[in-house]
């Protein structure tokens, strides 16, 4: 089982996350082309912790969902309060030995009320700024397989191998080899 990016499970300290001199060696568009390469590599026997995934070139999307308007921002205020009033009361009746009921439904009374005043509050504050609900989320356009400098090519050449098409892995340049100068010192020039 794989975690997926973003998903449960995905946190871990973030030095297990870099990678020596890291290179390129495939661009792919989605995340399952990716892991495949990477699943391509492991049943080569490639080291695969010199592995790294990158999601790249991210973008917000959100999603209108309706309109916000006054019932709404109500109805959901109580709601939320409601939950977290039956919460506290829940707590405060472990407390008592009688009327276990009653605290209940009182701490749940009170949280919705609350909770409906706080959300009106909140809601006159925007000022008809924001009078839509959504829901967002981050997501990259594209997904970089990195690996240690040092087994990249090797990387580059079973993914060959195997029929994958990598993209256009981004390349650091080539290093500047200094051009022939007749007029050095030292040198002698034909000409």
């Amino acid at each position: 089982m794989t975690a997926q990016p973003g998903g449960p499970g995905s946190r871990v300290p973030f030095a297990a996350l870099q990678l020596d001199y890291p290179l390129s060696v495939g661009v792919f568009s989605t995340y399952p082309e990716a892991q495949k390469a990477v699943d391509t590599l492991s049943d080569e026997g490639f080291p695969v912790q010199n592995c790294l995934i990158v999601g790249t070139e991210l973008r917000q999307l959100e999603r209108v969902t309706g309109r916000l308007t006054w019932g709404r921002v109500l109805m959901g205020g109580a709601l939320s309060g409601l939950w977290f009033g039956l919460f506290v009361g829940l707590v405060l009746s472990m407390f008592t030995t009688s009327g276990t009921a009653g605290i209940i439904m009182y701490a749940a009374a009170v949280g919705a009320v609350f909770g409906a005043v706080w959300g009106a509050l909140g809601y006159a504050l925007t000022r008809g700024q924001r009078d839509f609900t959504s829901v967002s989320r981050i997501v990259p356009a594209r997904f970089e397989l990195l690996t240690e400098h040092k087994v990249a090519q090797r990387a580059r050449e079973i993914l060959s191998a195997a029929g994958i098409d990598t993209g256009r892995p981004s390349m650091p340049p080539a290093p500047v080899q200094p051009a022939h100068d007749p007029r050095a010192p030292g040198q002698s020039s034909i000409g």
